[in-house]
């Protein structure tokens, strides 16, 4: 009963974040009906500006900008709460050839008071960034709908992983020239349905220069880009002198998304999440209900590089991953090796406690969840395992694995059956049948 009570507690909560976060981009699109119309058009004309950036800077806070079909050579800098809206899907194209971002939403930098609020992006195509596509720093409640992302990080040299020029507050961005969408210090924001493809990597949040938590990243389309992961929850050291302690990246949402083909040239995985330095805070995420497919490494991978009795500590626990679908996906970086093309790999060089792996469906890998960590505990229930190693632990702490589908109603281990690997696994009471076709069979039985 209580494993059943964490998963029901887990997908409720995600509910209610989706929803939280739902109601305040609808908040700032009622905010934006009421409030001035201006429109951009390549030739200026009926009264529109000819670039978008000079429709920004004159709008007033609230106001909406209709972008019409044609290309904009610039990169666009939003300081205010705002709409910009493609009139035409992808037909309004912002190439930043030669330019930092495409667009930045920078709340280090907006007045009177640092942070920018309730900003919405929609419609647009952005391409060729020297870094991000879209960047956005310090924001609160910005929506990024229906946009695509495609061809950025174009600076990135990949013959040493540098990315020559990226400001200095991005202190971990060197090897990716921070992907193609970047949420940085950004909080109760959604981003959903955009196509990032092509970039260094896809979707990005991290810590440098504040918090990032309670955001929305869904219903995207993550592909192809092949040099880094599809969805990453990076926290980072801050870009404050001397600071020792992250920011931290906790409660965000990671649902409906595909991720795919993603990291094929650098062994990046599907969705990641790291906390990988000393003080690092990586805690309280959801990855729910994503296709998880042919990523260069592990479908979702969770680090932790820091090893005790390092201080501060790092935060890498009560995370959930739920729901996904996994096919074909590598195995895991070198920095966290696991020995075959695996699902989800939880690697820790301290304790990992509260991360619960529940209800996912595992498809042609090699390895469904590999663990490893000194100490602490893996919590495994209700999953649909493939015909390889359902749980590979390979190091001294344990996993709960009781409850899930082994592949055959026997359990684990036995003919035509999923395999366990590794001590400190317990894996009775199983399923003996697969757990979207009901949990009621759990074997074996005793009277």
């Amino acid at each position: 009963m209580s494993l059943h009570l964490v998963s029901r507690t887990t997908i409720h909560r995600v509910r209610l974040i989706a929803a939280g976060v739902a109601g305040l981009a609808m908040t700032g699109l009622a905010v934006s009906a009421s409030a001035a119309t201006l429109c951009v058009n390549p030739n200026g004309s009926h009264g529109c500006s000819a670039t978008i950036g000079a429709a920004v800077a004159a709008a007033s806070p609230g106001d909406v900008i209709q972008v019409w079909p044609g290309v904009y050579t610039e990169q666009v800098t939003i300081t205010k709460s705002l709409s910009l809206l493609g009139v035409w899907p992808h037909g309004a194209i912002i190439d930043a050839t030669g330019l930092a971002n495409g667009i930045w939403v920078d709340g280090m930098s907006a007045a009177p008071n640092a942070g920018v609020a309730n900003v919405v992006i929609s419609g647009l195509t952005v391409r060729n960034a020297n870094f991000e596509g879209i960047l956005l720093t310090n924001a609160t409640n910005v929506t990024l709908v229906g946009n695509e992302v495609t061809d950025n990080d174009r600076s990135l040299d990949t013959s040493d992983d540098t990315c020559p020029g990226i400001p200095a507050f991005e202190t971990n961005e060197g090897d990716d020239c921070g992907e193609g969408i970047h949420l940085m210090a950004t909080d109760h924001s959604t981003i959903v349905r955009n196509d990032v493809g092509h970039n260094s990597g896809g979707i990005l949040t991290s810590d440098e220069t504040g918090p990032s938590d309670h955001n929305l990243v869904s219903e995207n389309f993550v592909h192809d880009n092949v040099l880094d992961c599809g969805i990453t929850l990076a926290s980072h050291a801050p870009a404050l002198s001397g600071a020792k302690l992250s920011f931290g990246v906790w409660y965000n949402t990671i649902s409906h998304n595909v991720s795919l083909r993603n990291g094929t040239q650098a062994a990046g995985a599907g969705v990641g999440i790291f906390a990988p330095s000393p003080g690092t805070t990586n805690t309280g995420n959801v990855v729910i209900d994503n296709d998880i497919r042919d990523n260069g490494a592990t479908g979702v991978a969770m680090h932790n590089h820091a090893a005790p009795p390092s201080a501060p500590p790092v935060d890498l626990n009560d995370n959930a991953i739920v729901g996904n679908r996994f096919s074909g996906n590598g195995p895991d970086n070198p920095g966290a090796p696991t020995p075959g093309p695996t699902g989800i790999n939880v690697f820790s060089m301290g304790t990992i406690t509260g991360t619960v792996i529940s209800q996912n469906t595992f498809d042609n890998e090699a390895i469904d969840v590999g663990f490893s960590a000194p100490n602490g505990q893996l919590n495994v229930h209700f999953n649909d395992f493939s015909a390889g190693i359902g749980v590979d632990n390979l190091g001294a702490g344990t996993v709960d694995a009781t409850e899930n589908w082994w592949h055959c109603a026997s359990g684990p281990n036995n003919a035509h059956c999923t395999t366990v690997s590794g001590p400190g696994v317990s894996f009775t009471p199983w399923l003996t049948q697969p757990f979207d076709q009901g949990v009621a069979a759990v074997g074996p039985r005793f009277n």
